[in-house]
């Protein structure tokens, strides 16, 4: 996956909480066996009418906001069932970065494994970054590495895993991180017994 280290781009707002992962990616698109072509169905059920066409109030379908890098939303997002789609689908319909007051757990966790970066602050500096992203020509700047958000006289330090970071700034997924301790897991292998299943690849 792709490196974080510093993201900067206009926002999106979504000022709901309790945003659950069925919102974020409804089920009835669950059944496709790729892994991308999500983006298209985010938040499908609250940005389209009921036949199916595209609902102009609601902000995923602003013209304007089509570039924004970064969503913007209340408290406890990506709750409910755990399915990776979901940070597929943010990531794939062009966002870098989720700010939120809270997040649940596994979102955030899988969120990490893609390289969608989720950031926590606190409830009122969300909610001025929302004011702010009233505005749909306002940047907000996330820096990883120091693990602070600036944005329009706001700086706010933001605590972050730290595993996660660096899974993230050197963009390893889980496999990667594994792969790094390649030498280990041959040392290992090497000293088990020979009736032990192994790992090491005898096909050829």
């Amino acid at each position: 996956m792709k490196p974080v280290t510093t993201i900067t781009g206009t926002m999106m707002p979504l000022d709901r909480g309790d945003v659950d992962t069925d919102q974020i990616i409804p089920q009835q698109f669950l059944k496709r066996i790729e892994r991308d072509g999500y983006g298209e169905f985010l938040f499908y059920n609250w940005a389209h009418t009921d036949n199916g066409t595209p609902s102009s109030d609601f902000v995923i379908n602003d013209p304007a906001r089509r570039g924004a890098r970064v969503l913007v939303t209340g408290p406890n997002f990506g709750c409910g069932s755990s399915r990776e789609h979901a940070p597929w689908a943010i990531q794939q319909w062009g966002f870098e970065a989720v700010i939120t007051a809270s997040a649940a757990d596994i979102f955030r966790n899988n969120s990490s494994y893609v390289g969608l970066l989720v950031v926590e602050l606190p409830q009122d500096a969300v909610t001025r970054l929302i004011d702010t992203a009233s505005d749909p020509t306002a940047e907000v700047s996330i820096d990883l590495e120091s693990q602070t958000v600036t944005a329009d006289g706001l700086e706010e330090h933001f605590e972050f895993n730290p595993t996660a970071k660096e899974r993230l700034l050197t963009g390893l997924d889980g496999i990667g991180v594994t792969m790094g301790h390649d030498d280990l897991i041959a040392s290992h292998e090497e000293a088990r017994p020979a009736w032990l299943p192994t790992t090491v690849d005898v096909s050829s």
